[in-house]
């Protein structure tokens, strides 16, 4: 080997070594619990799927934007409170299925799913890249705000997700204060067979639970249950309290608000005599969850009330 050869070796061992102490250790995976065992994400993931309303929620909450999400309850693209957040967002399935083809096609970093997932479905999903899956149930206390940790720690935003809950917190107890005691309030989503009253354990029962209302649930609607079996127009009175926040999905849903706000039946409640009634967006109040979701519903709320949006 000659001299210059030699050197220009030597040189080149120098220069990596130089690189690596500047580049530093490489960055260790963060490992996450979930309800399929541990997973393990490096770095910061780009190309995000998410396969469920609250994931999407959380991940744009979070500063992520997502290039894929599934279609919102009773609509064939994303709730109408997140569109204007997620413009031209792929579509790759509904809130019961995946399309799998268009999962693959997004080329995907990681798939933030819900806690409803099925094993065979996680199988696959996790074939093509590392998916999230929350370990708590979805009608758990503090639900939401765990899957946002959840989320954060696959997307590398740990810090933002506390500072998110902790902003809800405050809002929601400013709000609580000034809601008279025992105030009671229903939630109730208006189908065309008929009103569901919704469980005070979804995610909007929580929100206005913690906004200081008191939520029962009816004896009908079982733990696993997000609602009630649809209610006749001789039951309404179920639905009748000091206040109710009633939700359409849809135009049928309207539709069939419509004609129900012409019967007697209706115009009796108690609820409608004092006009405390809350027209509400379904999407919403009734199938979203996530940061996002938790702050538009207590404006809502703030607005029903006749009291400041924002401290």
């Amino acid at each position: 080997m000659s001299f210059f050869n030699g050197r220009r070796s030597a040189l080149g061992v120098i220069a990596i070594l130089v690189l690596a102490v500047f580049a530093g250790p490489a960055q260790a995976a963060r490992a996450l619990d979930t309800a399929y065992g541990k997973v393990e994400i490096d770095g910061t993931p780009e190309r995000v799927v998410t396969l469920y309303e609250g994931a999407l929620d959380a991940a744009v909450a979070l500063g992520t934007k997502p290039v894929a999400a599934v279609a919102t309850r009773g609509g064939n693209s994303v709730a109408n409170y997140m569109q204007a957040r997620v413009p031209g967002i792929a579509i790759v399935g509904t809130a019961r299925e995946s399309n799998i083809e268009a999962v693959v096609a997004q080329r995907p970093d990681v798939i933030l799913a819900s806690s409803n997932l099925s094993e065979p479905q996680y199988r696959l999903l996790s074939k093509i890249a590392p998916t999230v899956v929350p370990k708590n149930a979805a009608f758990g206390p503090d639900a939401w705000q765990n899957e946002t940790r959840l989320f954060a720690r696959a997307l590398d935003r740990e810090d933002k997700a506390e500072q998110l809950i902790a902003a809800f917190d405050k809002r929601a107890e400013q709000i609580s204060a000034q809601v008279p005691a025992d105030t009671e309030a229903t939630l109730a989503r208006w189908m065309p067979q008929g009103p569901l009253v919704m469980s005070s354990k979804i995610f909007g029962g929580r929100v206005l639970a913690a906004a200081g209302f008191e939520t029962a649930d009816h004896d009908d609607i079982a733990d696993d249950r997000p609602h009630s079996d649809p209610l006749s127009l001789e039951n309404l009175d179920r639905i009748d309290s000091d206040w109710l926040f009633l939700a359409t999905l849809n135009d049928d849903g309207e539709s069939a608000l419509a004609k129900a706000r012409t019967s007697p039946a209706f115009e009796r409640l108690s609820v409608v005599q004092r006009d405390h009634v809350v027209p509400v967006d379904g999407q919403l109040w009734t199938s979203a969850s996530g940061p996002l979701a938790a702050d538009a519903i207590l404006d809502h709320i703030a607005r029903a009330l006749g009291i400041a949006a924002r401290p």
